[in-house]
């Protein structure tokens, strides 16, 4: 499970980097708190992060199910590339928005992957075997 635990705590630090992103974006582009609009491309850099946080939370749960069931390695494999997905999209969104499309398919189709192979664990586990 070292690798499950290496993918999470990449995740984890990468919302975390995002979230510190979003800060120096609010002072460079002069966007005062509370406010979470004002300036275009700070909106890019909150957006990424609010993404982040959407797809994070089913993410982690989804990776740690499916690593009970199947192969943890494999799972941790799909997880990372969830991880690199998230720097493509980072990198598109704030450079063009209409250029995030590949980060979100390599960050959405991993975490499908996962909650199927969670769910098909789970039920599988569920069914009686004798």
């Amino acid at each position: 499970m070292v690798w499950v635990n290496l993918v999470t705590l990449c995740a984890l630090i990468e919302y975390f980097v995002f979230a510190a992103l979003v800060g120096n974006a609010r002072v460079r582009y002069g966007v005062k708190a509370p406010a979470t609009s004002g300036n275009e491309v700070f909106e890019r850099y909150f957006r990424v992060q609010q993404n982040t946080l959407e797809l994070l939370i089913v993410f982690v749960p989804a990776l740690w199910i499916a690593a009970q069931y199947w192969n943890p390695a494999w799972m941790a494999s799909i997880g990372a590339v969830y991880v690199i997905g998230r720097i493509v999209y980072f990198r598109g969104y704030v450079g063009a928005p209409a250029a995030r499309h590949n980060g979100f398919m390599l960050s959405i189709v991993p975490v499908a992957l996962l909650l199927l192979a969670a769910a098909a664990g789970v039920a599988w586990a569920l069914i009686p075997h004798s």
